[in-house]
C-alpha cells in the first residue's frame, strides 16, 4: 500500500510522494519563547520525532524545522512585567524548552531558526509581497492584502465574506477585515531591543510571516510536511498559505498535518476559577514540573499513545494508566535479563535496525511467527498515517507472545541455553522495533533514594512473613498485606524462582 498521510488541505489521506524523491522536508511550528512549556507544547514535537525516526527507517533523507518565535508582542508584555529583557526572557524560556526535549527523547530536529536571526528573509519576503501589490503601507504597518488571494480560506474552509465588516483604510488601520500584519510599527514605549530597521520604519515582523520565511530559507518555496497543532490551522496556517504562495507562485506544504490538543482534567476546577487551587494545576502542566513528577519516557508515551490527530486528555488518572503498560514492557525487559543474564537493552545495540524476517533471529515456531507477524502489523499501522497508537498495539503483542514463550520453554527454572539465546534475542529485537517511534533508546533509570537497601530489608522481611502465611494457608493476611502495600503503590511479583517487589 504504501505511507498514506491524512491532508487537511484536502481533508483526506493521500499517497505520500515526496516533492523530491527520496528526500523531505518538514517544518513544525515551535514554541514563542515568553513562558515556560506545558504538556500541549510537547505534543507536536514528540509525535514529528516519530515521525521522522520513522520515515529515515524508511529510508528517507529528512531534514526537520522548528522555529523558535522570539520576537512577539508577547514577549514585550512578559518581560515587562517580569523587569527583564525579551532578549533575557528568550533565552530562558529557550533553554528550559531545549532541556525538556532532551528528556523526552525528541533529539531528532534538524535545523531551530530563530525569528530575531531572520530579519533579512522576512523583510525580503515582505518586499516581495509590496512589490506585487499584494501588501500595502499604514502609517508604518504593513498588511497582506486577503481580497487579492483568490483561494484565500482554502486550509480552513473559511470564506472571505465570512469575516466581520469591510472598512476603508484610514491611518493605521486595515482595509479589510481579514488582512493581517506582516509588520508593526515600533511605538515609543516598546524596548529598543524589539525595533528593526526596515524600509518602512523601526519595527517587528508579524507572526505569521516569520514562520514564512523561515521555511522557505530551509526548506524551499515548495517542500513536503507542514505541522503543527489543530489549532493553528485558522489564522497561522492559513495565513502562511497565502503570503507564502502569494510571493512565490508556487504551492507553499504539499501536506499539512494537525495534531489534535490536549484537554487538560483538572478534576473538575473551572478553568475560569482563579482560585490557588486552579492555580496549582495548572502550575503542574509545565513541562518543567511534570518532568520531575514523571519520566520523560512516560510523557513520550502517552502521547504516541493516541493517534495524533485525536485530542488528547491529560490527567494524573491517563497518566498512571499509561504507566502500567509501559510497566509491562519493563518487567518483561526486567525478566529477560535475570533469565538471561544479560541486559535486552544491550542485546539491541548489537541488533541494530529491524530488516530481515526476524524468524531467520529467534528460530522458527510460534514465536518467530508471531514476531514477523507483529512487526508487520507495527509497519502497516505507521504507513497509515503514523498511527503510533496502532504499533503500540502490535509491540504488546510482540511482548505478549515473548512471556508466553518463556512459560512454555520453562526458562525461569530450567530451559535449554539455545532457547535462552533466542529469548534474549527477541526481547532486543522487540526494543529495536519500539525505538523506532522513539521508545526504549535508554533503561528505565531505577529509583534510587537514601534508605533504598534498608527498604529492600524490610520488603524481603514482609515477604518472607507472606510465603509463610501462605504455606499455612492463611491467605486472607497473606491477601491483606499484598492489598496493603498496593496501596502504598508497591507491587509484589509471584515468580517460579521467587517473589520480587516493584514501587510505582
Amino acid at each position: 500500500m504504501g505511507l498514506v498521510v491524512y491532508n487537511t488541505l484536502t481533508r483526506k489521506k493521500e499517497r505520500f510522494e515526496p516533492v523530491t524523491p527520496g528526500k523531505i522536508g518538514i517544518y513544525v511550528c515551535g514554541p514563542t519563547v515568553y513562558r515556560p512549556s506545558h504538556i500541549g507544547h510537547a505534543v507536536g514535537p514528540i509525535i514529528f520525532d516519530a515521525i521522522k525516526r520513522y520515515l529515515v527507517y524508511s529510508g528517507y533523507d529528512v531534514t526537520w524545522v522548528v522555529n523558535v518565535t522570539d520576537v512577539d508582542d508577547k514577549l514585550i508584555v512578559e518581560a515587562d512585567a517580569q523587569n527583564t529583557t525579551t532578549e533575557e526572557l528568550a533565552q530562558r524560556i529557550t533553554k528550559d524548552y531545549l532541556d525538556a526535549m532532551a528528556t523526552l527523547h525528541v533529539d531528532t530536529v534538524d535545523i531551530m531558526p530563530k525569528a530575531s536571526e531572520h530579519m533579512g528573509d522576512i523583510i525580503s519576503l515582505i518586499e516581495s509581497l509590496c512589490e506585487k501589490d499584494l501588501a500595502y503601507v499604514s502609517n508604518g504597518d504593513v498588511y497582506f492584502d486577503v481580497a487579492k488571494d483568490a483561494d484565500y480560506g482554502k486550509l480552513s474552509n473559511r470564506r472571505l465574506e465570512d469575516q466581520e465588516g469591510q472598512r476603508d483604510l484610514q491611518s493605521g488601520e486595515k482595509r479589510n477585515a481579514g488582512d493581517f500584519a506582516l509588520w508593526k510599527a515600533a511605538k515609543p514605549e516598546e524596548p529598543d531591543e524589539v525595533k528593526f530597521n526596515s524600509p518602512w520604519g523601526k519595527g517587528r515582523p508579524g507572526w505569521h510571516i516569520e514562520c514564512s520565511a523561515m521555511s522557505m530559507r530551509y526548506l524551499g518555496e515548495t517542500f513536503d510536511m507542514h505541522g503543527g497543532g489543530m489549532d493553528l490551522v485558522f489564522p497561522h496556517h492559513e495565513n502562511e498559505i497565502a503570503q507564502s504562495e502569494s510571493a512565490s507562485g508556487k504551492p507553499f506544504a504539499k501536506y499539512w498535518m494537525h495534531n489534535g490538543l490536549t484537554k487538560v482534567n483538572t478534576k473538575k476546577i473551572s478553568k475560569s476559577d482563579a482560585s490557588p487551587e486552579m492555580q496549582a494545576a495548572l502550575m503542574k502542566m509545565t513541562l518543567h514540573n511534570l518532568l520531575e513528577e514523571y519520566p520523560g519516557e512516560l510523557i513520550r508515551y502517552f502521547v504516541l499513545s493516541t493517534q495524533y490527530r485525536r485530542p488528547i486528555e491529560y490527567s494524573e488518572e491517563e497518566i498512571e494508566s499509561k504507566r502500567k503498560g509501559l510497566e509491562t514492557f519493563y518487567r518483561l525487559f526486567e525478566r529477560v535479563e535475570r533469565i538471561c543474564g544479560t541486559s535486552p537493552y544491550e542485546k539491541a545495540g548489537e541488533l541494530g535496525e529491524p530488516k530481515g524476517p526476524v524468524s531467520e533471529e529467534v528460530g522458527s515456531g510460534t514465536l518467530a511467527a508471531t514476531f514477523d507477524e507483529q512487526i508487520a502489523a507495527f509497519k502497516r499501522a505507521m504507513d497509515d498515517d503514523f498511527n503510533t497508537a496502532g504499533a503500540i498495539a502490535a509491540m504488546f503483542e510482540i511482548a505478549a507472545a515473548v512471556n508466553r514463550f518463556i512459560e512454555q520453554e520453562k526458562l525461569e527454572t530450567t530451559g535449554a541455553d539455545a532457547a535462552k539465546k533466542d529469548l534474549l534475542t527477541a526481547a532486543g529485537r522487540l526494543i529495536t522495533v519500539a525505538r523506532l517511534i522513539g521508545l526504549f533508546i535508554d533503561p528505565p533509570q531505577k529509583k534510587s533514594a537514601e534508605g533504598d537497601g534498608l527498604a529492600d530489608k524490610a520488603m524481603q522481611v514482609l515477604i518472607h512473613i507472606r510465603q509463610h502465611l501462605r504455606k499455612k494457608k492463611d491467605f486472607e493476611t497473606a491477601d491483606m498485606i499484598r492489598d496493603m502495600l498496593s496501596e502504598a503503590k508497591i507491587t509484589l511479583e509471584d515468580r517460579p524462582d521467587g517473589t520480587i517487589w516493584r514501587a510505582e
